[in-house]
């Protein structure tokens, strides 16, 4: 399978490791990576704003960057999303650029979903000793149903012991620009969801969306909570990184 990677603007700018070791997942699981040098932004933030002609411009030059490919594969379940659920609504009037948005959402996975459900790859040799719990993203669990794919991943890494969190379906308080217009909300949210991840007795949270991971990150450092936080990616290709936060 000859794979695009959209490594996403906040992999790309703050966290490196997990594009690098999502190449590394996609190459052991058979694939043929390309990076395309050429890739932007999603347009995820634009669209949000309701700045509609700016993300119909970036979403026509994301497809036009990666409808050549068999699939494209996504460490973010918030991008994912963005050209799955949002491309054919943005460019519905685009009579061109509509049926390609059509058939780029088609083969537009994020990244746990597509090892397991479309490279049949499960086994990594991962190893992390550690009691963690998992965060899920909303985009990866309402606007893209990921729910089993990263924990069946994560039961094969040795030493790893998964905890559930309380309520692993609550949204951490980032969402993009929502923790911008209203950081009150967005705060107390992310003290829930650190509050719930220290009732499991994890030392680590493990994410899908480097946004969430970030946001919380941040907001346990000016706690002063002990917790680590890492993207599924860099766990079960075994990074050897700091986790977030940490000398990054």
């Amino acid at each position: 399978m000859r794979v695009g990677l959209f490594v996403t603007c906040l992999v790309d700018m703050m966290r490196p490791s997990v594009g690098f070791s999502t190449l590394q997942l996609l190459e052991r699981a058979g694939c043929e990576v390309v990076v395309p040098p050429t890739q932007t932004c999603c347009g995820q933030p634009a669209w949000n704003s309701g700045a509609d002609t700016h993300c119909q411009d970036l979403a026509r030059k994301v497809i036009d960057t990666f409808l050549e490919f068999d699939y494209v594969v996504v460490p973010s379940g918030s991008c994912a999303g963005m050209i799955r659920n949002h491309y054919p609504e943005a460019l519905k009037d685009d009579h061109t650029y509509h049926s390609r948005a059509l058939s780029l959402a088609k083969k537009t996975y994020e990244l746990t979903q597509f090892l397991v459900e479309i490279a049949h790859a499960t086994e990594f040799s991962a190893k992390y000793k550690a009691s963690a719990c998992y965060h899920d993203s909303c985009s990866c669990l309402r606007e893209l149903s990921v729910r089993e794919a990263p924990r069946q991943l994560l039961a094969k890494v040795e030493g790893l012991e998964l905890k559930p969190l309380k309520d692993s379906d609550v949204c951490c308080g980032f969402g993009g620009l929502f923790s911008v217009k209203y950081p009150e909300i967005s705060e107390r949210m992310a003290d829930d969801k650190i509050s719930d991840a220290k009732d499991t007795d994890s030392s680590l949270v493990i994410g899908p969306d480097l946004g969430c991971l970030l946001h919380l990150a941040g907001r346990a450092a000016r706690r002063g909570e002990t917790l680590k936080f890492r993207h599924i990616a860099e766990v079960l290709a075994n990074c050897p990184h700091p986790s977030i936060g940490e000398g990054t």
